[in-house]
């Protein structure tokens, strides 16, 4: 389950999705990408605890999840995901050959920066 907050933490305007693993219905996919392109920010769970997702290059979202975390936002270190390591360039500004060779070896799926 998903659940979206938008820009004022509203609940009245949060909403509670199920997203099936394998088979995801696309309308709800829909939803979460425009809440993400919308400043909104997600909660999903994972293996071991909840995680509030937002897009990194939505700034108001971000400090919107310092806040709530009650954090420093210029002191605060995220995990971001990206699809694969072609993606690496798009949020790092370089990375040296021998780094991405060890995380091309370390990580061959979908890897997790902080």
């Amino acid at each position: 389950m998903i659940e979206l907050l938008n820009e004022n933490n509203a609940v009245s305007l949060s909403m509670l999705l199920e997203l099936h693993p394998q088979n995801p219905n696309p309308r709800h996919l829909k939803t979460i990408i425009e809440c993400l392109k919308d400043g909104g920010i997600i909660i999903y769970p994972t293996d071991t605890v909840y995680g509030m997702g937002c897009d990194i290059f939505q700034h108001k979202a971000v400090e919107r999840i310092c806040r709530i975390k009650q954090i420093d936002p210029k002191k605060a270190h995220f995990s971001f995901i990206c699809y694969d390591l072609s993606h690496l360039s798009d949020y790092a500004k370089s990375v040296d050959t021998p780094i991405f060779r060890v995380l091309k070896k370390r990580c061959p799926v979908r890897i997790h920066l902080y």
